[in-house]
């Protein structure tokens, strides 16, 4: 087995170097890696039922879909990953992979115990959420990616806040994650006071996989994965153009009326939106509802529809400019 201490703290570099790994190297590997601060959403997620969007952009906390199933799990440097990928196996067993972390764990002290089938705990509390998938390579052979994190000393405030979707009227199909108690392993009993992240990571890499080769990531697969991440795991299209349908529903009382917006979205794109309220304006609210179809959710792209829409929002819907019509889109001014 390959041993990897990921040194790069990059949340779509991290992503990225799962799937290069998959696609490009045949040897069973077991990876140790950090994110700055991210939302790590599940394949079949919708990014804006799991996430409060508004809170992640002011915080400048990264929000990107991962491969596997599951639910959304907040990262940071208070957080360890781990990740193996090994040959399929003919059924769903996360069994084989949590194991040798809860023998990892209680070398340090640390009485922790499988809980379900993907949740690791400790004292009630939750400590590790896991996930996997297999991935199938273009030339049809498959590989198995078993994934999880493990809470050391994380902004569980901070984890609360964004894993929280704001609280609006929201419809999403897709996959809803499932919110648990969770603590992190400074806190409990008996582990180490002393130990860092990287010195956890070396323990786990030791306890873990005891025959395996520490062998880090070359220069060209860094190369190979950094293309990789800006490709896909930066892009709009992959982080929220893959999210599921749903509607949404956000009204706000600005100083010139009460507005609504109503609308619904496939794909991160808007495919039917209403404005109303007891506001005034001089053209028709049409022109901007015209304008907004077929508009992805992001703010540079609503912001550029509405100039292009056949009369000024100020005409629509007096007092108002186009950022606060995006604002009440996105849910910023809730």
């Amino acid at each position: 087995m390959r041993i990897i201490l990921n040194p790069h703290t990059d949340p779509a570099f991290n992503l990225a170097a799962e799937e290069y790994l998959l696609l490009h190297e045949d040897r069973d590997v077991f990876m140790l890696w950090q994110n700055d601060r991210a939302v790590i959403i599940g394949r079949n997620q919708n990014a804006w039922a799991e996430v409060n969007i508004p809170c992640a952009e002011a915080e400048h906390i990264a929000v990107i879909r991962r491969l596997s199933g599951g639910g959304a799990v907040y990262h940071d440097l208070g957080n360890v990953n781990f990740t193996f990928i090994t040959a399929p196996r003919e059924n769903v067993d996360f069994t084989p992979f949590i194991a040798p972390v809860i023998r990892a764990l209680a070398d340090l002290g640390v009485h922790a115990v499988q809980d379900g089938r993907n949740d690791i705990t400790a004292e009630n509390a939750k400590i590790s959420g896991n996930a996997q998938c297999t991935f199938r390579r273009p030339d049809g052979t498959a590989r198995l990616l078993h994934h999880g994190t493990l809470l050391l000393s994380s902004d569980l405030s901070r984890l609360a806040a964004v894993l929280r979707p704001r609280p609006e009227k929201l419809r999403a199909k897709g996959i809803a994650s499932v919110r648990s108690r969770v603590t992190n392993l400074r806190d409990l009993v008996g582990f180490p006071e002393d130990m860092d992240a990287a010195a956890f990571m070396r323990h786990l890499a030791d306890a873990a996989a005891p025959a395996g080769e520490k062998i880090p990531l070359s220069d060209r697969e860094c190369a190979g994965i950094a293309a990789l991440a800006r490709e896909k795991y930066e892009s709009w299209a992959w982080n929220f153009g893959a999210s599921a349908a749903h509607e949404t529903e956000h009204s706000v009382r600005f100083p010139f009326g009460s507005v609504t917006a109503a609308f619904s979205a496939k794909g991160g794109i808007i495919t039917a939106i209403r404005l109303w309220g007891d506001y005034f304006g001089s053209a028709p609210v049409s022109a901007l509802e015209d304008a907004l179809r077929g508009t992805e959710l992001r703010r540079d792209a609503l912001r550029a529809s509405l100039e292009k829409a056949a009369h000024p929002v100020s005409a629509c819907i007096a007092g108002a400019d186009a950022e606060d019509i995006v604002s009440l889109i996105l849910g910023d001014v809730l």
